[in-house]
């Protein structure tokens, strides 16, 4: 029926394969073609080594007054006009109570943005007598957090204590040598004068990381600044309180535990409970999906719709769906409101501070613990990219 010559058939043998080959190949390249994924947030890292022995009362009590300006702080900077991600570990060592095989180091927190355990585990330490081994401390701290990969985020380990640099079984400056090839800058804090820091290895300790070292007194008392702001911001965060439903198995005992650190830093002082306020009042980084409701819904972690009754606050137990959405879009409202107002507030609040300090020439500016780490973050942070 067909009368095709045998050249013919080669030539048509010829084209079937070329295109089979062609579009095989592009099968291939698109099986192993993949979408590069868009840059995670950046982060901010941040562990502290504690020295919890004996002598260490005052640094501790340093701590406490300051973790809220070191957050806030560091909620000030930016990355391509984007608020980082800001993740604090916890590391105390010296102290008798740990244990000699673990050279009396206990890791309090890994890396974690959850900022009222932070609080509660800063405000839970206590001191006991030891043996305080620095370079054996920071490489628990190098092997065991889950640090960034990423070069372009700020990963900071700060040290404190006023024991010699270089005892115990690790050697400092093969940590520090770690350290450096993970972008990791670790700083110290010598809690005593300037010049025994640096005859006790602390600043040769930074020095070997490109890290930072400080000095410190760490007895001295905290300088806070009463402000005509404070009282009118912590009504408010009493109000943004309000808006913090906890839900599922942990809810209560979170929702608990955000008031209970709101007293720890009153204690402090009324200028510590309002920095904390202050923090709170940023919802990028104060962020709570794991017990609170808005969060939760905020982030798509949740469908308040598709919640049980037992994993509902008790506020929302009984309620139809469209009152479900009604009343979480209320609070969702409220805390922009108090959110704003707060922030509002912070901004005059720092302009008075700035004021009173000009003024203040009974307190010249010494290092004290938070000083010190807000000053390094701020150093490094920029010559990274970072900005304020």
């Amino acid at each position: 029926m067909f009368n095709i010559k045998l050249s013919d058939m080669k030539k048509l043998l010829l084209i079937s394969t070329i295109i089979l080959l062609s579009i095989t190949s592009n099968q291939g390249q698109t099986n192993i073609t993949t979408t590069t994924p868009p840059e995670s947030k950046k982060k901010v890292q941040v562990a502290i080594l504690f020295d919890t022995s004996n002598s260490m009362d005052g640094l501790i009590d340093q701590a406490k007054s300051r973790i809220w300006s070191i957050v806030n702080e560091i909620s000030n900077l930016k990355y391509n006009d984007e608020i980082p991600e800001i993740e604090i570990g916890l590391y105390h060592y010296g102290n008798d109570k740990l244990p000699m095989t673990k050279n009396y180091i206990e890791q309090i927190l890994p890396l974690t943005s959850d900022l009222d355990l932070i609080s509660e585990k800063l405000f839970g330490l206590k001191t006991n007598g030891g043996s305080e081994f620095c370079g054996a401390v920071i490489q628990e701290s190098l092997n065991e957090l889950n640090w960034s990969n990423d070069t372009n985020n700020l990963k900071m380990i700060y040290i404190a204590g006023n024991e010699s640099f270089n005892q115990g079984p690790v050697n400092y400056k093969e940590v520090c040598a770690n350290a450096s090839s993970k972008n990791i800058f670790i700083n110290t804090i010598y809690c005593g004068s300037y010049e025994n820091g640096i005859r006790e290895f602390w600043k040769d300790g930074a020095k070997c990381s490109n890290g930072d070292y400080f000095n410190i007194d760490s007895d001295r008392a905290i300088v806070h600044y009463k402000t005509p702001y404070d009282e009118q911001i912590n009504l408010y965060n009493d109000s943004l309180n309000n808006t913090y439903y906890g839900y599922g198995s942990i809810g209560k005992r979170k929702k608990s535990l955000q008031l209970l650190q709101d007293s720890n830093a009153e204690m402090e002082s009324i200028s510590v409970k309002t920095e904390r306020a202050i923090v709170k009042s940023k919802g990028k980084v104060y962020k709570n999906k794991n017990w609170d409701l808005i969060d939760a819904v905020e982030e798509e972690e949740i469908d308040i719709t598709k919640l049980t009754e037992n994993e509902l606050p008790d506020e929302f137990k009984g309620k139809s769906n469209s009152e479900k959405k009604s009343m979480l879009e209320k609070a969702k409202q409220d805390r922009k409101k108090y959110q704003k107002i707060i922030g509002d507030l912070a901004v005059e609040r720092e302009k008075y501070i700035i004021n009173e300090k000009k003024k203040d020439t009974e307190n010249p500016k010494e290092d004290d613990f938070g000083s010190s780490v807000n000053e390094s973050i701020m150093n490094k942070a920029k010559k990274i990219g970072f900005d304020k």
